[in-house]
């Protein structure tokens, strides 16, 4: 019996996961757009002592990173042919927003009604909010926008 090489075993689990490792490989992409804009924005002219002002930071995020992630993961992640774009897109954008809403009482929670506010929660309570938001928006995008894909 013949030892596979690293590189066969490492085709092999791409074959087999190629969805999923395409989609963190976007996922963290997403994110860091996401992280840079709202830490940008919290460190610099936003103050994440301000309820308002942290939300308004989520926000604004939210839309640059829905923004790039609809594009990579319906060109790179789950190869989309649906000619409908405009139903894609809106249901891409309807899931987002669910997810948004989960991020936007998650930190709520921790930051402001816990008052764990130092910058040092507000990136702790950032990357474990992204990660469960990562979670949710591959469940929702394979199950739901993309699901009519041609395989």
């Amino acid at each position: 019996m013949k030892n596979k090489s690293l590189l066969e075993i490492g085709k092999e689990l791409f074959h087999k996961y190629g969805e999923i490792i395409r989609y963190l490989v976007i996922g963290v992409m997403t994110t860091v757009v996401s992280l840079v804009s709202k830490y940008a924005l919290l460190f610099t002219i936003l103050d994440a002592k301000n309820p308002l002002q942290l939300q308004i930071s989520v926000v604004l995020s939210w839309i640059l990173a829905v923004a790039f992630a609809y594009v990579a993961n319906r060109t790179f992640v789950f190869q989309s042919k649906n000619k409908n774009i405009l139903k894609e897109l809106s249901m891409f954008v309807s899931s987002r927003i669910a997810t948004l809403v989960m991020e936007s009482v998650f930190l709520w929670f921790f930051i402001t009604f816990l008052k764990l506010n130092s910058d040092f929660y507000v990136v702790i309570w950032t990357i474990v909010s992204q990660v469960l938001i990562m979670i949710g928006n591959y469940v929702l995008s394979k199950f739901l926008v993309f699901a009519n894909k041609k395989k």
